[in-house]
């Protein structure tokens, strides 16, 4: 039997997929690292703690491995996207990397407007120049930390980092580098304009491929560290959304998902690299070779959970918090939540904007609170579903996967709230198979991976929107899309107060 390995590089955890030829994950591992977060809109990483873990993990996956590690074939991976790692001429890291979830480059992100245009940029890039993208963080060093710049040889993205110490390779996929704002998307090549106006050297772009594009074998010494053998094929991979797509099957014209993890994601199938959004929803290029895909996306959606649990339910598990949420009544008694705890991105594109319960009075439970969370995320997720609708797009089957495909209450709400089936898949391990699909594909298991895909994915369960909660939802969706509005110069003005 012919193994693979997918590597998803999340946020918070390396999980590590040992995937067989019928698409079974055989093992998985997972692997924490911490966030550094000095001050407020701060996320930085130390790029030394993905590849350690990333070496740990497939350590483990060798040692429980029963057979000879040569079955192991090829491994790819998945990336969290737009961080920064900047690399010397030696390829040392400059500094700690910048996150996606870092909002420190408002400035930067105006700069942008004021060089290139707004009309411009949208048009090469296909989407805004947001505080998370790597090219706002890019000028912030520039400005801010100009010794550090002047050393820069190349720019990389967390998983390419990882790759590269795996293979002593360095490159960028396209889906990937579409998150950066430096990628002419429909082109497929670095903008020398946005470059030029920017007074960025284009030499710093690292070279571009497709994600199943081979890069190379793994080194000895990783080969020595890991147990795997030498000749371990290893693939370029993608974004961690290119490949959740992979991973769900949504590879074909008309099919969705909606992803819940640290963040949200609502992800559409774009044959083509031409309509326009107007910049109202992401356009990247998709892990599948000339193809692409609209994105809608949630700043703080499994984040929103997390935070309420760490603070008011710390004691409890998941599972404890969210028991008999379902026993709730939609709306949740008349309480609503708003995801915006560290800004937001789509429809608003706003690092300013800050969360709010509207409703609270004290006949209000833990279990009402816990239920508008995940109303209020899967309402926010909705915003974008209804732009893709506004614009001609027909959703009537949303695959569900991450953390909102892990609880039946959460499932029925998105069937409701979405008005749409909802699908779980069997095997529900999005970003990590689509990177295992990847590595099957490059390895020549299949000829595409839509035959892939047709091997290795399976439907579990299927959740129906119910009339009556699909009508109730459709009117609070109204008031959740009003809050915003209605708080927003509260807000602003709220921040004058934070230190």
């Amino acid at each position: 039997m012919s193994f693979v390995i997918g590597v998803d590089l999340g946020t918070s955890a390396v999980k590590l997929l040992l995937v067989n030829k019928k698409g079974e994950v055989v093992h998985e591992v997972s692997r924490e690292y911490p966030l550094i977060q000095e001050k407020t809109g701060y996320s930085e990483q130390n790029p030394e703690d993905w590849v350690t873990q990333t070496i740990d993990g497939i350590k483990e996956l060798t040692t429980t491995f029963p057979g000879d590690t040569s079955e192991i074939e090829g491994l790819s991976f998945s990336g969290q996207m737009h961080g920064l790692v900047l690399l010397d001429d030696q390829n040392k890291v400059l500094r700690n990397a910048i996150l996606w979830n870092d909002t420190r480059t408002t400035a930067q992100c105006k700069e942008i407007y004021q060089s290139v245009g707004k009309e411009r940029f949208i048009s090469i890039t296909k989407n805004l120049a947001l505080e998370g993208f790597t090219l706002p963080k890019l000028l912030w060093v520039k400005e801010h930390e100009p010794d550090i710049y002047a050393k820069v040889k190349t720019f990389v993205l967390p998983k390419d980092y990882v790759r590269y110490r795996l293979t002593g390779q360095i490159h960028m996929d396209y889906s990937d580098a579409a998150g950066t704002s430096l990628l002419d998307v429909a082109a497929k090549e670095w903008s020398k304009e946005i470059c030029e106006q920017l007074e960025i050297s284009i030499s710093i772009c690292p070279q571009l491929i497709e994600s199943h594009q081979n890069v190379g074998k793994i080194s000895l010494e990783i080969a020595n560290q890991t147990g795997l053998s030498v000749d371990t094929e290893v693939f370029a991979g993608g974004a961690d959304n290119a490949c959740g797509a992979i991973g769900s099957g949504i590879l074909s014209e008309g099919k969705t998902f909606a992803s819940i993890g640290t963040s949200g994601v609502v992800l559409s199938y774009e044959p083509t690299g031409t309509k326009d959004y107007e910049g109202k929803v992401h356009y990247f290029n998709h892990g599948e070779e000339d193809s692409y895909y609209a994105m809608g996306v949630t700043l703080a959606a499994g984040h929103s959970l997390n935070w309420f649990k760490k603070t008011f339910a710390n004691e409890l598990s998941f599972e404890q918090l969210l028991d008999g949420v379902g026993e709730v009544p939609v709306g949740s008694n008349g309480l609503l939540f708003t995801p915006y705890i560290v800004g937001e991105r789509t429809p608003h594109a706003d690092s300013q904007i800050r969360g709010s319960f509207v409703g609270m009075d004290s006949s209000h439970t833990l279990k009402e609170f816990a239920r508008a969370v995940l109303e209020g995320i899967t309402f926010s997720l909705n915003e974008s579903i209804a732009i893709f609708r506004e614009n001609g797009k027909q959703i009537d089957t949303v695959y569900s996967i991450g953390g909102g495909a892990k609880n039946h209450d959460w499932l029925q709400m998105q069937a409701d709230i979405f008005n749409a089936k909802i699908v779980k898949l069997k095997s529900e391990q999005g970003p990590g198979m689509g990177a295992a699909m990847l590595a099957a594909y490059g390895s020549g298991w299949f000829h595409s991976l839509k035959e892939c895909a047709e091997v290795f994915l399976e439907d579990a369960e299927t959740f129906e929107p119910i009339e009556e909660n699909v009508k109730a939802y459709e009117q609070l969706f109204i008031l959740y899309k009003k809050v915003y509005g209605d708080t927003k110069a509260l807000n602003d003005a709220l921040m004058a107060f934070r230190k």
